[in-house]
């Protein structure tokens, strides 16, 4: 994999180098601030960094490749680690400081909100092009569930303020005069990804 990198980075000489060349060349938008996808690699531009990488994992195995073309540096990390969270993090903060390493999650705490408010919860948001969230209510339990995913409860800290137990993220929901929601953000691996409300 080090030896992908380093052909990717020009440092190994190639003949497959004009089709590494091209996986780059076409670039489509997410719908993720900073985030594209080329062909087979993730391109994230952050704090003046543009991070081209790749990640995988399967039973119980996670990986992450990377690397960036201006500083010539390229990383791969692999662990046999029951995660959820994968190595990303790592991969990402080898290859810019400022990239947010994973922290355990905070101890959030559960507070009683009236299951009407969720009403104004209920729809659906789009996070990308191609990625919804949808929020269901079900009595006085309220749920989001993104495109080919699981629906997960999400459990209130304030009246717009949620957290989810099965993974590490938390939701905002921003409301207009009425209380309805316009729109969400979602905080998840150091990121604040705004979606906006279908209608």
């Amino acid at each position: 994999m080090l030896t992908f990198v380093a052909a990717n980075l020009g440092y190994v000489k190639t003949p497959l180098a004009p089709a590494i060349a091209a996986m780059l060349g076409v670039r489509r938008p997410t719908g993720i601030p900073g985030l594209e996808v080329g062909l087979a690699w993730h391109i994230l531009t952050r704090d003046g960094h543009e991070i081209v990488w790749h990640n995988g994992g399967t039973g119980g195995f996670r990986s992450f490749i990377g690397f960036e073309r201006k500083t010539g540096m390229g990383v791969v990390v692999l662990s046999n680690a029951e995660t959820a969270e994968g190595v990303d993090d790592i991969g990402q903060h080898l290859l810019n400081t400022d990239a947010p390493l994973w922290q355990p999650p905070k101890e959030h705490k559960q507070i009683a909100v009236d299951p009407k408010v969720f009403d104004g919860y209920v729809g659906q948001y789009q996070l990308a092009p191609n990625f919804i969230l949808t929020v269901s209510r079900e009595g006085a339990q309220l749920f989001v569930q993104a495109t080919g995913q699981a629906k997960l409860e999400i459990f209130p800290e304030s009246d717009r303020d949620y957290f989810l137990e099965a993974v590490n993220a938390q939701i905002t929901f921003e409301t207009d005069s009425h209380g309805r929601a316009t729109g969400l953000v979602l905080h998840q691996n150091g990121m604040n990804q705004p979606a906006k409300r279908l209608p």
